[in-house]
This record gives C-alpha cells, sequence and structure tokens, in this order.
C-alpha cells in the first residue's frame, strides 16, 4: 500500500466561498468536514472536485471489476 507520501493530492473546491485547494488524500474528509463546519455551519459547501470524483469512482469500478 502507497504511503501518504506517494498518495496524490485530491482538488477540494468550494463554489459558495469561490475556493479551490489541493488536499492530500488521507486529509480530505476532515478537510472538507472541517471547512463546511467553520465557514458554512455544517452545511455542505465544500467537496471534492465533481470531475475528479467521477474519476476515482471510475477508477474503483473498473478496480473491482464492476465494468465488466
Amino acid at each position: 500500500m502507497p504511503t501518504d507520501d506517494e498518495l496524490p493530492e485530491i482538488p477540494v473546491i468550494c463554489e459558495d466561498c469561490d475556493t479551490r485547494t489541493a488536499v492530500p488524500f488521507s486529509e480530505v474528509e476532515d478537510a472538507v468536514t472541517r471547512h463546511n463546519e467553520q465557514l458554512h455551519d455544517g452545511e455542505p459547501g465544500a467537496e471534492v472536485d465533481p470531475e475528479v470524483l467521477d474519476q476515482l469512482n471510475d477508477l474503483v469500478a473498473e478496480d473491482m471489476g464492476l465494468l465488466d
């Protein structure tokens, strides 16, 4: 399994704040939750870039053999 240093950074966007950042893979969930709690009273705002999330979903589905 890759180490944290070998994992890609994941783009996180918040259209409400008009911000975009890259977060280490292992920190994505915490970073999104923290942003939304601090800036949006826990409501959804920040999220993984939807285009990247679609690509990740496709890769996982392919790896699991779900697209066969």
